[in-house]
């Protein structure tokens, strides 16, 4: 059995530059989070803020529309095919934008030079969280702020293991490790509380978040078949194409009950993660 790839080799591999190739379908699934993340930046303000797992940088991007002239962003994430594109995005938005290829639980960034961090989905792949929000608390100024939004459990998100439940008879897909990480590390509010206390965080809070998504029914096909565990083991060289196209044919029914005419749609189950650098 092959070895289980480290967070950097899967960010920098497969998973890397499937979520390139799905960047417009993915920015269009979690359009109502870019938002959503850039209200905590009040209009004209003059924050730096640490975008953390940025991926392609919309989030951030859309953050930096919102700061002031003395404000800046900058965006981090593991994978570099992705922060390669978010340089390109950034550089044709002309945002001064910054972006960082490293490890967000190692922000290579100067002690107390963060006012605001924000992540979408970007928190829940350390594998030392409480080591990884340490760091990111010591990167804040005194009373800086964290706002993440999380992954609930997986029950509470059928859309997102759906393709995982149908795939599992007809390909071999690595198990969930409940307690490493991943997408649903952070489902437990409880556990979330304990890391950030450990970490030195005050004013914790979570809270429920339920966001609309939506994708054009014509793309499903191609999210199904570039992203997450399904998407890895649909790459597999074992797979010839036809078999490929016939296991894609069995997954895309299982999503019928997303589908409303030309459109696919879902509710993401979220939580929002706050804390307070004391």
């Amino acid at each position: 059995m092959a070895d289980t790839p480290t967070q950097a080799q899967l960010w920098n591999g497969p998973a890397g530059h499937a979520w390139v190739t799905a960047q417009r379908i993915l920015d269009e699934m979690f359009a109502g989070f870019a938002e959503q993340l850039a209200q905590t930046v009040p209009p004209d303000a003059n924050w730096r803020v640490l975008d953390v797992g940025c991926g392609t940088g919309d989030t951030t991007l859309t953050i930096a529309q919102r700061l002031g002239p003395g404000g800046h962003a900058t965006g981090i994430d593991l994978s570099a095919p992705m922060i390669e594109v978010a340089r390109e995005r950034a550089a044709a938005a002309g945002r001064p934008v910054d972006f960082i290829a490293a490890d967000a639980g190692k922000p290579p960034l100067p002690a107390a030079s963060i006012d605001h961090i924000i992540s979408r989905f970007g928190v829940m792949f350390f594998d030392n969280p409480a080591q990884a929000f340490t760091q990111l608390r010591e990167t804040t100024g005194q009373g800086g702020t964290l706002h993440a939004v999380v992954w609930r459990s997986a029950a509470d998100n059928p859309f997102m293991t759906t393709a995982e439940r149908t795939a599992a008879p007809l390909l071999s897909l690595p198990p969930r490790v409940p307690e490493g990480p991943g997408q649903f590390a952070f489902a437990d509010p409880d556990k979330v509380q304990d890391i950030l206390a450990s970490a030195g965080w005050n004013e914790v809070t979570i809270t429920p978040l339920d966001v609309p998504c939506e994708i054009a029914r014509s793309d499903l096909r191609t999210y199904l078949s570039l992203l997450g565990p399904v998407g890895n083991a649909l790459r597999s060289d074992t797979l010839d194409g036809a078999e490929r196209e016939r296991i894609l044919d069995v997954i895309e029914a299982a999503f019928a009950p997303f589908v409303f005419a030309d459109r696919v749609r879902y509710t993401a189950a979220c939580w929002v993660v706050q804390a307070v650098n004391p």
